[in-house]
């Protein structure tokens, strides 16, 4: 687990809000660098901000008398106050400066560490969470710190400071007045307490259906095309309309607590300005003070009011930011069920890799359960088999049968419940990925790409290659007619996740790229299952060249694909039922049998089976 300590309570309140921000601040240690400097200038500038109250005073108790003015004395508490103005605002915009930079590296790096903890989640738990939650939580959750660290924090430490040094010099001219302040201060602290616990309760329920909103959103845009197509418009607007509004109204109650708060503070506000200046008339009246002093006081309350009064929007954000401090800091407790053992582990061996799956169970995880913790539904149960290096053995079955599950565990995409599996003699769960990731390939049925050129695409699967190994690997797959087809060749916008591509023209660019990393273990989630004749046969192609020398595994959704390949690896609720050549299994009675007839004829017959 990254990081340490407690996980917040729901509210996030006492010693367990402080326990979020502390860990927070651990895990940006920018943000606590050069922080000595930063107080002091916060100091010079609440230092500035209280000398006028002082000079207002000496020019009236001092500057004026009852039949003339000393306009040396008052020019020169003039040039003092100017010169106290010009010195905060210089140590204000100074801190202001600090804190901008400062936190946003600090964020930045955050940002940066989340998105590669999320990298490093198993692809099953990537697959329950929502992507709008998680993005949320890298964006506007971090956003929210921003703002916090940005503005409610600078106000914190100017204001907080300006209050306790105007309350100093209040109890230097008066203390009597300042009993006056200080009887009504317990009251305005108490319901500052009492708003805060119920105002960071609000702010983590806000960042929660922001996530939820994103979610909703992002689902919809990516899913346009199949809305569009079954008619669910309506369906869709309903859900969108239905989690917009649970985000409007949990706004609207953490805004009306917070419109309450301050409504509050300016009633106690009131009470205590008009407390004060009716001792200080008593006083003024009784030679115990005099006028200047009272209206100095009347300053300094204001100096010390001001801030508990911006407080209250102050709270607001930092309930704001310690909700988003708690969100993004339990996905960083989200421990990585594939965690890269790094420098612990070892590379795989040269050469040509087998692979051996020992007594190999999978579940599937419960909320909170690691894989070798998982007491959830079971995918794979006792799966013991060894395919042999530079061997082709295709994987096939209903749905549900377990046959990805086995193709994720000899990639590591996701880790066993029980057992070992062993690439080239080594324990997956001992490589480190950098060989792990160099050495086995998996290309998915999806073709994914990213948004940029095809030549950016390819060169994903192996960084910093040269423009001309890449067409080299075209030629080598047979593909060079089909990019000069293209018009701009490797230079071809793909589009967002390949959107400008037709299904198998993603597909042979993925092949392509797969070619590039020039793996000793290859994964293939069928590629032309579906595609058009004429781009099967490219693909098919492609395959050939891109499989020969290496050791295959192919997802066989197409029996065709089985009949081609060395072996075939029959699996059933979540078992290896039969195992061999084609021809042996055809001729058998079995699943294989069965499945290879229905295939035949065009149509599976069994119904698909969850799990």
């Amino acid at each position: 687990m990254i990081g340490g300590g407690r996980r917040a309570t729901p509210d996030g309140t006492g010693v367990e809000a402080l326990d979020t921000i502390k860990r927070g601040m651990s895990l940006s240690p920018e943000i606590r660098r050069g922080m000595l400097v930063t107080i002091a200038l916060a100091v010079v500038a609440t230092a500035g901000r209280v000398i006028i109250p002082v000079a207002i005073q000496q020019v009236l108790d001092g500057g004026l008398a009852e039949a003339s003015v000393d306009m040396g004395f008052v020019g020169r508490m003039v040039v003092v106050s100017l010169g106290a103005v010009a010195v905060t605002a210089i140590a204000t915009g100074l801190m202001h400066l600090r804190l901008a930079v400062v936190s946003e590296v600090a964020l930045s790096n955050l940002r940066v560490r989340a998105f590669r903890h999320i990298h490093d989640l198993s692809m099953l738990h990537q697959a329950s969470e929502q992507r709008g939650v998680l993005v949320a939580r890298v964006t506007s959750d971090i956003d929210q710190i921003s703002r916090f660290l940005q503005w409610a924090g600078l106000m914190i430490l100017i204001n907080g400071g300006q209050a306790i040094l105007s309350m100093a010099v209040m109890v230097a001219y008066s203390w009597q007045m300042f009993l006056t302040v200080l009887a009504l201060l317990p009251l305005i602290l108490y319901s500052m307490r009492w708003f805060q616990k119920r105002l960071v309760t609000a702010h983590l329920v806000v960042r929660e259906k922001v996530g939820r909103m994103l979610g909703a959103l992002a689902e919809a845009v990516a899913g346009a095309p199949v809305i569009r197509a079954y008619g669910i418009e309506d369906r869709v607007r309903t859900d969108l309309d239905h989690v917009i509004e649970e985000h409007r109204a949990a706004g609207v109650r953490a805004g009306g607590m917070a419109s309450g708060f301050s409504g509050v503070s300016e009633i106690l506000t009131s009470a205590v300005t008009a407390g004060v200046l009716v001792v200080g008339a008593v006083l003024v009246t009784g030679g115990d003070t005099s006028v200047g002093t009272v209206v100095a006081f009347m300053f300094l309350v204001q100096l010390m009011i001001l801030p508990l009064n911006l407080l209250g929007e102050a709270i607001n954000e930092a309930q704001g930011a310690t909700a988003g401090w708690k969100r993004v800091l339990d996905v960083l407790d989200i421990p990585p069920d594939v965690a890269d053992p790094g420098d612990d582990g070892v590379s795989l061996p040269t050469g040509s890799l087998g692979i051996r799956f020992e007594e190999v169970t999978f579940r599937y995880p419960r909320p909170g359960e690691t894989a070798r913790e998982a007491t959830g539904t079971t995918a794979l149960e006792r799966v013991s088999v060894e395919l042999a290096p530079r061997s082709h053995v295709a994987v096939v079955g209903e749905t549900g049968s377990g046959k990805t599950t086995f193709a994720k565990l000899a990639t590591r995409l996701m880790d066993a419940s029980e057992g070992e599996v062993l690439l080239g003699g080594v324990d997956v769960t001992r490589v480190r990925f950098s060989s792990l990731r160099h050495r086995v390939v998996m290309v998915p049925q999806d073709g994914m790409l990213f948004r940029g050129t095809i030549l950016e695409n390819v060169q994903m699967g192996k960084p910093g290659v040269a423009r001309a190994e890449v067409e080299r690997a075209f030629v080598g797959l047979g593909l060079t007619r089909w990019l000069s087809e293209l018009g701009q060749g490797l230079d071809t916008q793909v589009g967002e996740r390949g959107s400008s591509l037709s299904v198998g023209e993603r597909q042979l660019v993925t092949l392509v790229r797969a070619a590039i990393a020039d793996p000793d273990l290859l994964v293939l989630d069928e590629a032309t299952s579906a595609v058009d004749p004429a781009t099967e046969v490219r693909i098919s192609r492609a395959l050939d060249s891109l499989t020969e020398g290496r050791t295959v595994i192919t997802i066989a959704h197409r029996l065709s694909t089985a009949e081609a390949a060395d072996r075939v690896l029959v699996f059933d609720l979540g078992r290896v039922v039969q195992d061999g050549p084609h021809r042996r299994l055809r001729r058998e009675e079995g699943v294989y049998r069965h499945l290879h007839e229905a295939w035949e004829r065009g149509a599976i017959k069994y119904p698909a089976r969850s799990g």
